[in-house]
C-alpha cells in the first residue's frame, strides 16, 4: 500500500534538487557516487574542507557543491597527494575561481 500523499511536489520544492548547496545526498550514496568509503568522506570533514549538515537524526548529508570538491581531492589523492595537502589545494582553488567571479561580476556591472 502507498501512503498517503499530499499532493505533487511543487515547483520550489523540485527546485532545491537543482541547488547545488541542497545537502541531497546521504553519506552512504555519496560515497557511491565518489567510488570511495564513508571514512574517506568523514576524512574531508576532519580535514574542514567540507562540513555536511546533519539530518534530524544526526546523519550526514552532503550537496553537489560538496561531492564535487571531494572528487577533487580523490584525483589529487589518486595521484599520490597526501589528503591534508589535497584539501588545502582544493580549498585554494575554491577560493581562486570564487575570487575570479566576482572579478569578472564587477567588471560586467551585474
Amino acid at each position: 500500500m502507498i501512503p498517503d500523499q499530499e499532493g505533487p511536489a511543487t515547483p520550489s520544492e523540485a527546485a532545491k534538487f537543482d541547488d547545488e548547496h541542497y545537502p541531497a545526498y546521504t553519506m552512504g550514496r555519496a560515497a557511491d557516487i565518489l567510488g570511495t568509503t564513508q571514512g574517506f568522506l568523514r576524512s574531508l570533514g576532519e580535514a574542514g574542507l567540507i562540513t555536511p549538515q546533519r539530518s534530524t537524526g544526526g546523519h550526514r548529508r552532503y550537496s553537489q557543491r560538496q561531492l564535487r570538491l571531494a572528487a577533487r581531492v580523490r584525483e589529487l589523492v589518486d595521484q599520490g597527494t597526501a589528503i591534508d595537502a589535497a584539501c588545502r589545494i582544493v580549498t585554494l582553488e575554491d577560493q581562486l575561481h570564487e575570487a575570479q567571479r566576482r572579478n569578472t561580476e564587477l567588471r560586467t556591472g551585474d
